[in-house]
């Protein structure tokens, strides 16, 4: 009887796995269409942000263009920025 002939085995692509472990952030970006003060109130219902804070994150939305507002797992930021399209502002989310 003769030995089995080996098999050839692909490596995996790995390059689409996602780190579970990397937290997950939420970023607002810049419109033309929101006043700065909505900003800030927004910032300070969602999230809790005291009005100082939040003034922070909008000035730096302001000026910068945009500014990470929380982080977390995958669904949190999914809720967070479901909640900001719902006031109408421009969110979106990427793993840090």
């Amino acid at each position: 009887m003769s030995a089995p002939s080996p098999i050839d085995v692909a490596e995996p692509d790995l390059s689409d796995l996602v780190d579970i472990d990397t937290p997950w952030v939420v970023l607002v970006w810049n419109d033309p269409i929101n006043l700065m003060s909505y900003v800030t109130f927004v910032l300070q219902k969602l999230f809790g942000y005291s009005k100082e804070e939040a003034t922070t994150l909008m000035l730096q939305v302001h000026h910068e263009g945009k500014a990470v507002v929380s982080t977390g797992s995958r669904s949190d930021a999914e809720r967070d920025v479901f909640r900001l399209h719902e006031h109408g502002l421009w969110a979106t989310m990427q793993q840090d």
